[in-house]
């Protein structure tokens, strides 16, 4: 035990000067491990970890050098546990604890569309009927449904009108994606919808100048730029995505497209570069400038100025956040006479970001970024290391970079996109190969120089030359998406998974030295327990409106429709193509009476819609399982999921074993969990 911990030290010893990217990783550890829980600490434990991991930090200094570095992870640990903790009370508020129905009012802070294409607005300021303001959520978001047009929503608007609303919903499965804990961090306390006119009740007042310019220039970019090419240029230069229709969204995810519209490391890279170099060659082209003024420096502050303002204008989301700082850190050590781009600086950006919104550490926007970056910057050092840059001829580097940049950055990103969405897009390389130079060399450019048109109202020259470049992306992302076996489904990974892989390819990018094969480890392993990941053999609802059992043929479902987006979620961790009409297709026994029965591994199943199904309910024979929509008395010899009993369990998951049903739920006491969760 003596010999290894030698080792480790020697080991460590030899990283100095290469250990600061450890810092967010360290970090992040600490972050996890506290969303990972399920009971929620309580505060005084977080101070206690706040004031450890301050202290270990603090000593670690008169530590021997070897020994240092693993007190330094040990306090930053300590520390990301606190920040996630510190961060979940921060942004608490309330959130709506039963369904409501009736008149709601609030003012319009965003707008964009739902996953079902309709028009969604984003309320602050709510006031609903016979609720006591401190009781009120923060924040709603509202889906427009039915005959609408009497209003055009604007940021600002104060509007009234009569809708659903209810908490956000949980996890669509233990362990799955949790809505409400991303709600919690949006604050958004409510979600619903309206099948009324929206109805203007004060027009927008002072304040809200940035949004407002956002969405003014979204429409002003649509009227020059009618159709779907319009909404994708208003997409890239605001963020607002409520023009674009469901088939262009799709058709970007499917060919691996999908981020050309986030604003996010591509876009804020392109934009800075773009106004980086342009800046460079006009100082270059007067004889003073060019010779008495720092143009290097004073090009790397005009591009981060006009990074911050492409940030405030595309509405400061979190994935444009991330890419800001990114560029920022990188921009101000051009300014200092640094490496622009190094693994420090990717690390500076990922501990900011991690600091300022440690919730940003679950979304496959901040995995797959870090990703791509870290393995870029990565694989570029090696090959600037064995000279492969200066061997190949001036005129290929550009298209070898091109070519380089792509492949390493799918391969990087695409385990997390494959465990996050469970898709893979099998021509995705393609289309990004003939897609992304048009977006940096054409639509970024033409962009920049609209902005720079628009108070002198020529913009419009540079929006058409920008519509050919736009139109052939989206040409590319139909084409590629519509050819055959374009689209793979891949099955969800378990919890250790991404873990693995993250560790694997950090000690593969990050260690000096030969032992950074030993994260190839790591890797192979995670790759072996995603292989052999098995699917729960029933899945039950949290409002016990739906039932899922894994059949020979795949998951069937116990409705044909209804249900929400759950019936989406479960057939995509399955990695099971097709919809819930083709899911329900598959029960054995069909649905009579609003009664579903299926039979597995000898474990009779009933699924009751209803009150009517209910009252018919005849009792159970034996051992069985059943799931209501309504509430239901006790029964001999069943095991009843009810409303009231999935309030405290949240969704389920069965395992079918020799030794008999493995349930696992998804309760947890948690801040997000409000008052509907409960013991089990």
């Amino acid at each position: 035990m003596r010999q290894v911990a030698v080792r480790l030290e020697t080991a460590l010893t030899e990283q100095r000067g290469h250990l600061f990217p450890w810092v967010p990783v360290a970090l992040a550890t600490g972050i996890g491990l506290y969303f990972g829980l399920t009971e929620e600490p309580p505060v005084y434990a977080l101070g206690v970890c706040c004031v450890l991991g301050v202290a270990v930090l603090f000593l670690s200094r008169w530590l021997r050098v070897g020994r240092a570095p693993l007190a330094i992870a040990a306090g930053l640990l300590l520390c990301g546990i606190a920040l996630g903790g510190a961060r979940a009370h921060m942004v608490a508020a309330p959130q709506l604890g039963f369904r409501y129905y009736g008149p709601i009012e609030g003012r319009v802070v965003e707008i964009d569309r739902s996953a079902s294409d309709a028009l969604r607005l984003t309320l602050d300021r709510v006031v609903l009927r016979r609720m006591a303001p401190q009781e009120t959520p923060e924040r709603v978001r509202v889906a427009l449904h039915g005959t609408q047009g009497f209003l055009m929503p604007a940021p600002g608007q104060t509007v009234i009108l009569t809708g659903h609303l209810a908490p956000p919903g949980g996890a669509a499965e233990p362990g799955g994606f949790d809505f409400r804990r991303h709600a919690w961090f949006l604050r958004l306390g409510a979600v619903g919808y309206t099948r009324t006119p929206v109805l203007l009740l004060e027009p927008p007042e002072s304040g809200q100048h940035v949004l407002r310019a956002r969405m003014w220039l979204s429409a002003r970019v649509q009227a020059v730029l009618p159709g779907e090419s319009g909404a994708f240029a208003a997409a890239i230069m605001t963020g607002d995505r409520s023009g674009m229709g469901q088939e262009t969204l799709d058709a970007l995810r499917h060919s691996n497209l999908a981020h050309l519209l986030a604003i996010s490391g591509l876009h804020m890279g392109l934009l800075a570069g773009f106004v980086f170099g342009a800046t460079r060659l006009l100082l270059l082209a007067h004889p003073r400038s060019r010779h008495y003024w720092p143009g290097k420096k004073i090009a790397a502050g005009v591009a981060l100025a006009a990074s911050a303002g492409y940030l405030a204008l595309s509405g400061g989301n979190v994935a444009t956040e991330r890419a800001f700082i990114m560029v920022a850190v990188m921009l101000v050590a051009v300014i200092c006479d640094r490496r622009a781009l190094s693994l420090r600086a990717v690390a500076l950006a990922a501990l900011v970001v991690l600091v300022l919104r440690p919730e940003a550490l679950l979304g496959p926007g901040f995995q797959m970024s870090f990703a791509a970056t870290v393995a870029l910057v990565t694989v570029f050092g090696w090959l600037r290391e064995c000279g492969a840059e200066r061997r190949a001829p001036r005129w290929v580097r550009p298209v070898i970079s091109v070519v380089v940049s792509s492949a390493t950055a799918s391969l990087a990103t695409a385990p997390v996109a494959m465990a996050h969405f469970n898709l893979i897009s099998h021509y995705g390389l393609v289309a990004n190969l003939v897609s992304v130079p048009i977006m940096g060399m054409v639509v970024v450019p033409m962009a920049v120089v609209a902005a720079l048109l628009l108070p002198f109202g020529l913009d419009w020259l540079a929006l058409w030359l920008m519509k050919p470049a736009l139109d052939w992306i989206l040409f590319v992302a139909r084409t590629v998406s519509g050819w055959e076996g374009s689209l793979g489904h891949v099955l969800a990974p378990g919890p250790m998974v991404l873990p693995l892989l993250a560790f694997g390819g950090l000690l593969l990018c990050l260690w000096q030295g030969r032992f950074r094969v030993a994260g190839l480890a790591p890797v192979a392993l995670a790759a072996a327990l995603w292989s052999a990941s098995a699917r729960p053999d029933v899945l039950i609802a949290d409002t016990g409106a739906l039932v899922g059992a894994m059949t020979e043929n795949g998951r069937a479902l116990s409705r044909e429709r209804g249900a929400g987006f759950l019936p989406g979620i479960w057939l995509e961790n399955d990695g099971q193509a097709g919809g819930q009409e083709e899911a329900a297709a598959l029960w054995p026994a069909g649905v009579e009476e609003r009664t579903a029965r299926i039979t597995l591994a000898g474990l009779r199943v009933t699924h009751l819609q209803g009150s009517r199904a209910a009252q018919a309910f005849g009792g159970c024979d034996g051992s069985e399982l059943v799931i209501s929509s309504v509430d239901l008395p006790e029964i001999p010899g069943c095991d009843i999921y009810d409303p009231e009993r999935l309030r405290d369990t949240g969704a389920v998951a069965v395992w079918l074993t020799p030794e008999g049903p493995r349930i696992v739920t998804a309760a947890g006491h948690r801040l997000w969990h409000g008052a509907r969760s409960g013991d089990q």
